[in-house]
């Protein structure tokens, strides 16, 4: 699929959570893996130019001010072919009573406001790997409803009219507290996303 307008740069912004990151899980410090090990670092090796916007514990922005912070912070890597966002792990880590439809009603504010703040960039919307049993992930309710965020995402990014991808489908190793990628799981990510990535140009 060819976007009219977009450059042919192979510049990606990613804007997510402490899987863009990199975060290290065994770091006590909030610590990162090396740049050749995170995937932000391999897409980087793999001939796309990377722009990380990853936040260890960023939630979806949500309010007003949050909304104007982070169209700030992307406008301010601007112009760049691709705007990959992939959040809403710590909106269902970090709030009791949230179900998946509570992410997607955030992301759709989130991603309907970046849609007009920038149009000339296309939006790629991942749904993050479900959690799994560990450390962090003691409940049920965990588990569930991080599998019940990509068909629930993917039908948000058929109404607004962007591009969508499952990383629940790509077999993302996940370390012991059930959250956060292994080596091996940012080299597989890295891989998934290029062949997306590739397939969108």
């Amino acid at each position: 699929m060819l976007f009219a307008g977009y450059t042919a740069d192979k510049t990606i912004l990613c804007y997510g959570d402490s899987n863009t990151f990199g975060h290290d899980p065994s770091s006590t410090i909030g610590g990162r893996y090396p740049r050749g090990i995170r995937w932000t670092g391999l897409l980087c090796a793999k001939g796309w130019h990377v722009i990380n916007c990853g936040l260890n514990g960023r939630q979806i922005p949500e309010d007003e001010v949050e909304l104007q912070a982070a169209a700030e912070q992307i406008a301010s890597h601007l112009p760049a072919a691709f705007i990959a966002v992939m959040l809403g792990t710590n909106d269902l880590l970090w709030n009791p009573a949230f179900h998946a439809e509570d992410a997607v009603h955030r992301m759709n504010i989130f991603l309907s406001r970046l849609r007009v703040q920038s149009s000339d960039s296309a939006l790629l919307l991942i749904a993050p790997p479900p959690m799994e049993a560990g450390d962090w992930v003691m409940e049920e309710r965990l588990l569930t409803e991080s599998r019940r965020l990509a068909p629930l995402y993917a039908d948000l990014a058929s109404d607004l009219g962007i591009s969508f991808c499952n990383a629940g489908a790509w077999s993302i190793g996940i370390g012991f507290d059930g959250v956060h990628f292994t080596q091996e799981g940012h080299a597989r990510f890295a891989q998934c996303l290029s062949d997306t990535l590739t397939a969108l140009c």
